[in-house]
């Protein structure tokens, strides 16, 4: 696995983390693929920065919800590898998502199952789909959340499916471990983006009770995490497997 040949797919790339992540990973000398669901104004505002910093880079539509899609896309996936002469991804950074903020009493069946399709089938089934392009010596990082290690009333549901994305991610490793693969978590803190309709960002209330409850006195912002994607990432981290990597800031330590 050489830099000059690193190509990096990207869940959600269009925005927020996904996007720094896709920017960092392009200044660290990756080729990015971006997955959007809706903003393809956004995605292709993101592959012409990736282009600017002298990489390639690729946005495909794809709604992790729906898992029958997901062959197709890798078909689809390959076939744009192929042209770029490059036969298989060395990283896999599962990363779209969306908020769900409702107490446990007023959580509906619904809400409930667009979370485990998005949260927790959707990673699962597309990592499987795609584990035949991933190449051997890759690197897979899952996104979970610091609400997974602490609690916060009426996080229950979302919570419980990135609990169970760092089980997966512990499978992942012990089972691709003869391939050389490596898979981790990386749990983000509150980070002022436009998630969950922006709370952390524009909330003035909800980003002072984070900077209250962090050692480091505020919330995070994009281009911290961004630096923490290409290091576990990297061709060089390849002992680091099967790890919750918190980058919080230090949220309620």
């Amino acid at each position: 696995m050489t830099t000059s040949s690193r190509v990096v797919l990207i869940t959600g790339g269009s925005r927020g983390l996904g996007r720094n992540a896709a920017l960092a990973l392009a200044g660290d000398g990756a080729d990015i693929v971006i997955t959007y669901r809706s903003q393809a104004d956004a995605a292709a505002e993101v592959v012409q920065q990736v282009q600017a910093l002298g990489r390639r880079a690729l946005a495909l539509p794809l709604d992790v919800a729906d898992s029958s899609a997901f062959p197709a896309f890798a078909t689809q996936l390959r076939d744009a590898l192929q042209q770029w002469g490059v036969s298989g991804l060395q990283g896999l950074l599962n990363n779209a998502g969306e908020g769900l903020y409702a107490p446990i009493a007023e959580t509906t069946e619904a809400q409930f199952d667009h979370a485990v399709a998005v949260h927790l089938k959707g990673p699962y089934f597309l990592t499987q789909a795609l584990l035949p392009l991933i190449a051997e010596g890759g690197r897979i990082l899952n996104v979970s959340s610091g609400l997974a290690r602490f609690s916060l009333p009426g996080s229950s549901a979302y919570a419980m499916m990135k609990g169970g994305i760092e089980v997966f991610t512990r499978y992942l490793a012990k089972e691709l471990g003869a391939r050389g693969i490596t898979a981790n978590t990386l749990a983000p803190g509150a980070i002022e983006t436009d998630f969950g309709g922006g709370r952390v960002r524009d909330d003035a209330q909800m980003n002072a009770m984070v900077s209250s409850i962090t050692a480091l006195g505020r919330p995070g912002l994009p281009d911290d995490i961004g630096p923490v994607v290409v290091a576990l990432l990297s061709p060089s981290t390849g002992w680091v497997n099967a790890q919750r990597v918190e980058a919080s800031g230090g949220m309620f330590v």
